[in-house]
């Protein structure tokens, strides 16, 4: 049972979640436009996105395991799972389950051509989502400690998986899935910054050159504002450029969130005790309050 526990650290449940939820919008987009949903095609991607990320979970901790160790400031969001070292879960037994999942995503990928005979554009996204997770952690490339592996992260998670999810039942792009999605890609990467503030030590130590770490604590807790301001403002503009009322405005309820969030962050570059929980809890909420608004308001009209 103890293992069992660990297992259900190491996978992170809530980031799989948050994927199960941008996929279930962009099927929300695509049936709102017109397209009937084929339940069995949903299934399909639903798992093929989801064990491809318990995979690339996987071997993010396996490759982090040492730095993660070092970190002191550990939360729920942040730092690794802390289930990988000694009298833990070995890291083998994390690789060997990394390699499970990508079996199972590669028989996944022929049960989705067989069963959804996806396009062009939906086999594109897939190769696309695949190379960004996997070398998200995997050397040479390894984007997590490049700068460029939150930014990434960002595009596959809020953009490339609601569209994949799109076009597997519609079979082509639509501008409302960009509308849609780039306000959600905003509050994606600050909260992937703000994931990073409580690592920013470790990481130096480590000279792990995360986003944070290149731009430096200052200029990245700034960039994190300016990207929650950003993403209220784009869903404005998209109600200007006739983006449906009544799905943009439900939207807008996480508002006093990003502001408590935004304050909090000014609070800690003042010099202010950290709240680490309270610091990567509150994007974890406004950004999956968000998907599921714009969810449920394209899946109820």
């Amino acid at each position: 049972m103890k293992r069992i526990g660990q297992f259900i650290r190491l996978s992170r449940l809530l980031f799989l979640v948050g994927a199960a939820l941008v996929y279930f919008l962009g099927v929300g987009i695509a049936r709102y436009l017109g397209a009937n949903i084929n339940w069995g095609v949903y299934l399909l991607g639903q798992a093929w996105v989801t064990i491809l990320q318990l995979g690339a979970h996987y071997l993010n901790e396996y490759f982090d395991a040492p730095a993660d160790a070092e970190n002191p400031n550990r939360t729920p969001f942040s730092g690794g799972s802390g289930a990988v070292g000694p009298d833990k879960i070995p890291r083998q037994v994390v690789l060997f389950a990394a390699i499970t999942c990508l079996a199972i995503v590669a028989s996944l990928t022929v049960l989705l051509i067989n069963q959804a005979h996806p396009s062009g554009a939906a086999f594109l996204l897939m190769v696309l989502i695949f190379l960004g997770a996997f070398f998200y952690s995997v050397p040479p490339i390894r984007l997590v400690s490049t700068g460029y592996g939150e930014l990434t992260t960002t595009i596959l998670v809020a953009n490339l998986v609601p569209a994949l999810a799109f076009v597997l039942q519609a079979d082509s792009f639509h501008n409302l899935v960009a509308m849609t999605t780039f306000p959600l890609t905003m509050l994606h990467l600050s909260m992937m910054l703000a994931f990073e503030l409580p690592d920013y030590s470790t990481d130096l130590k480590m000279e792990k050159r995360t986003m944070m770490v290149r731009l430096g604590w200052r200029n990245g807790m700034a960039l994190h504002n300016l990207l929650i301001f950003t993403a209220f403002l784009l869903l404005g503009l998209a109600a200007v450029l006739g983006f449906p009322l009544a799905i943009v405005l439900p939207a807008f309820l996480p508002l006093p969130l990003g502001i408590l969030q935004i304050w909090q962050m000014r609070k800690i570059a003042d010099g202010a005790k950290p709240n680490w929980l309270g610091l990567t809890l509150t994007p974890v909420v406004i950004f999956g309050s968000m998907a599921y608004l714009l969810a449920f308001a394209f899946w109820t009209r």
